[in-house]
Formats: C-alpha cells, structure tokens, sequence
C-alpha cells in the first residue's frame, strides 16, 4: 500500500515566515518520500472568516504561489484546491453522522480560539472544523498527516472517528498517524505568536524595506535600556528569529547581548538582513511564476484528488447503505 501523506493551508491571508518553519520545509522534503497531497482548504477558512470573504480567491492563488516558490513540485505532489473535490464535503457529511458532539466540544482549540480571536465564531461549521479535516485525510485513506503538537487533539479525534467507524461497518480505514513536525517558537513583532489573525506578521512576500520597518518594531528585553545594559537574549523575541533562522553568528550574537556589547538596534538591522537574504530567493522565484497558469494547476491536480476521493465516496456509500451516486 503507498504511503500518502495529506496536509494543507487556509487561505485566510499571506503566508508569512512562521510557516516556513515545521510546514513548507518540510513538505519540500516530504514530497521526495510520500505520495503527497497539499490542500488549500478555503472551506476551512470560512471557519474564522464566513463575514469577509471576498479576498479568498485572491489568497487562494497567493498561498499557491508560495507552494510553488518554497519549492512544491505540482508533478510530484497532487496539489488542490479544497472547494474544487466536492466529494470531500459529501464524505464531512457522513462521518458526522457518526461523531459525538462531546467528541467535538472537548477539542481544546474550540474554546480557546473563541476567547483568542474575541468574535462570534461558536458556529457548527467551527465547531466540526476538526470532522472536516478527518475528511480530508480519509478522502485518500491517508497513513501520514504532519502536525504540530498543538494540533495532536485534532489528529487524535480523526483517529477515534476511523476507529468508530471501521466498528460499525468493518475496516474501511487505515488510523492516520502523526509526523511530528519540530517548529520554533515564531514571534510576531508585538510579542505574541505570528499570526495573520493578530496583525503582527513579516509575510514572505514583502520587500526588504517592509521588512526592515517590522524587524524595528520588536519587543526586546525590557531591561536592556541602553546599548551598553547587559542583554538576556533568552527571553528577547529577536534573538528567538536568529536561532530560527540558523544564525550562523547567534553564538556572538548571544555573547555579546550578555556582556552588554551589541545594542538591540544593531541587533535587529543584522536580523532584517538575515531574513531578507533567506528569502531573497524565494521571492524572485514568486516573481517568476506565470500567474496566469495558476488556475490552470488548481484544476488539474483537484481532477487529480476527484479520482482517488470518489473511490473512497463510493466505497463508504456502500458500507452505510446508501444509494445516492
């Protein structure tokens, strides 16, 4: 049996830098071993986002954008857009059927993001987000799903939902296992943890000068007054981006923050510049994507999904007893 590997992004804003680290390097590296399928799910965005969504389409072709220029290669992985495989949303139905609401409401990011995001989003679609993602890992029977550890309750439910169902109605699917993905801690410039939900974020497709402007903004020690006060680069968010991006100089770095020998501007101009000549190649190769092929590989690789998906459709039909084609 091929090993598949099932992930995916919403398109709720520009990707930015967090999502370099634990995501996009490593579906790069996932691609050469698996039998990979990367979605943009927009139906997942409507979780969070059902008031505004005119810019969806446009984040949609951003986020494939960046899959691209990270280095996906659409002949190697089955890239797709969520909305285009309607059978994913037939299946989300039918495995609702089986899933306890208890279930459901225990999943810590339900109540933990209604207080985080402060508005009104206690909806059943947010609600059954996690069944919806169950469907799209059981659309391909899929053995691999990548995932945070913060994102372990969301895996652990699909697994009870598999295993609920192969009871009822006999093995049909395979209990997808987890690739914990090692991600760094990433800051957004206010502090918190970078998210396009917070405002805080340096997006990958910013110019150096942008940037610069945000790498300005962060919080560092607040007990290193003056350019001379000894640092602790321990809790400074700025040091935090140097050890992400693999610094060669963090050791000097931290030394010299800790004697009171490098102030946090200079401090901060040698972070900017560390992250624009990572990314400087990732954005020419944005540049050099033909926008108007997008489209075109959203279609294809959904054709691609629709085949496997409806196949899987077909034999859950089957086992519920249910005739509709």
């Amino acid at each position: 049996m091929e090993n598949v590997l099932v992930s995916g992004m919403r398109p709720t804003g520009k990707l930015h830098i967090g999502h370099i680290f634990g995501t996009l390097n490593n579906w790069v590296k996932y691609q050469e071993k698996y039998k990979c399928y990367f979605i943009i799910v927009d139906w997942h965005a409507l979780t969070t986002n059902y008031e505004n969504t005119k810019e969806i389409p446009q984040y949609v072709l951003e986020v494939l954008t960046d899959y691209i220029a990270f280095g996906l290669d659409y002949n190697k992985s089955v890239i797709y857009l969520q909305s285009m495989v309607e059978e994913v949303a037939v299946l989300h139905l039918l495995l609702s059927m089986i899933t306890p609401l208890s279930w459901l409401e225990r999943v810590p990011s339900f109540k933990d993001q209604i207080q985080q995001l402060g508005k009104e989003i206690a909806t059943y679609g947010f609600l059954g987000y996690p069944v919806l993602m169950t469907a799209d890992i059981l659309s391909f029977n899929a053995k691999y799903v990548p995932v945070g550890q913060d994102q372990l309750p969301h895996l652990e439910l699909a697994r009870e939902i598999v295993r609920r169902f192969n009871y009822l109605y006999g093995d049909t699917f395979v209990e997808p296992e987890p690739l914990l993905t090692e991600s760094p801690y990433i800051p957004g410039f206010d502090g918190r943890k970078m998210s396009k939900s917070y405002n805080n974020a340096i997006f990958i497709d910013e110019n150096e000068k942008e940037t610069e402007e945000k790498v300005m903004k962060y919080i560092t020690d607040p007990q290193k007054i003056y350019k001379n006060s000894p640092g602790r680069p321990q809790i400074c968010n700025v040091f935090t981006l140097h050890k992400a991006f693999n610094n060669p100089e963090k050791e000097e770095i931290e030394q010299n923050c800790t004697q009171g020998k490098l102030g946090c501007v200079e401090c901060k101009k040698r972070l900017a510049k560390l992250i624009n000549s990572t990314l400087q190649p990732i954005r020419e190769k944005r540049k050099s994507i033909d926008k108007s092929k997008l489209t075109d590989i959203l279609l294809q690789g959904s054709l691609e999904a629709k085949k496997e998906t409806r196949k899987i459709l077909t034999k859950v039909k089957q086992k519920l007893n249910i005739l509709g084609v």
